[in-house]
């Protein structure tokens, strides 16, 4: 079996960079002659900004606003960002057992590594991918996504997951064609996820580990057909797992 492959998004799911990026997204749009609190722009956190800037101004004043949003987060806003409580943990015990992790960010990868060489999550992660800075396209989510799908050398999609706090990592996720997690500590809500098609959503660090963890373990009992069928039956909601019965149906007709 192929090891599990978990990608994670940076911004809102393993740092909360929030306020950074808030308070430079207010310096771009004050450049182009708008007022905004700046803790009214949380929903600049997480989608690549040529979209969030696409909502204030017209397509050709875009790179303008993302290069002066660069020049405030680049100098201060960077470091008005911390990792959540029981994140360090949380990828400590999952690499600890095995899994293989990876971030997929639309950031900008240089300010991604940067990041989180200063947390000192960086060598928690076999690959950091991020948006280069001269291809918008390849930073959309899907892209980064694929990106660190194929640096992970991954040829079965069934063992990897994207985590993320916005529906956008989730979309990506499902564009790529594997397994999707949504987090609610970050900014997006259980509505925004749930309606995004998230396989799973999880209140904190802890509780996704404890998942994967259980998981994990369920595998090591499972043969291959028993697998397919367990991951089948997930995707529909149809089924509900105990330790002792792996497939009792919803309905209490055991296979």
């Amino acid at each position: 079996m192929q090891e599990r492959i978990i990608l994670f998004d940076l911004d809102g799911t393993l740092t909360d960079s929030g306020p950074g990026i808030m308070k430079a997204s207010q310096f771009a749009l004050r450049a182009y002659g708008v007022e905004r609190d700046w803790q009214e722009l949380d929903f600049f956190v997480g989608p690549p900004l040529d979209e969030t800037f696409g909502q204030f101004m017209p397509k050709e004043d875009i790179p303008g606003a993302i290069d002066q949003f660069r020049v405030y987060y680049h100098d201060v806003g960077w470091l008005e960002n911390e990792p959540y409580p029981g994140v360090r943990e949380m990828l400590d015990t999952l690499q600890k057992n095995g899994f293989r992790l990876f971030v997929a960010t639309s950031k900008l990868e240089s300010m991604a590594v940067q990041v989180l060489g200063h947390f000192g999550l960086a060598p928690y992660f076999e690959a950091i991918c991020g948006a280069p800075g001269d291809n918008p396209q390849a930073g959309k989510k899907v892209n980064v996504i694929r990106a660190a799908l194929q640096k992970a050398g991954c040829t079965d999609l069934t063992q990897a997951m994207i985590v993320g706090d916005r529906k956008h990592d989730i979309i990506g996720g499902k564009l790529a064609g594997i397994r999707t997690a949504g987090i609610l500590y970050g900014y997006g809500s259980r509505e925004e996820l749930a309606q995004a098609g998230a396989d799973l959503i999880c209140r904190t660090p802890e509780e996704f580990m404890k998942i994967m963890l259980s998981e994990q373990q369920g595998d090591k009992r499972m043969n291959a057909t028993e697998r397919k069928i367990a991951e089948d039956l997930l995707s529909i909601r149809a089924v509900f797992f105990r330790p002792d019965e792996p497939f009792t149906w919803a309905s209490g007709i055991k296979s």
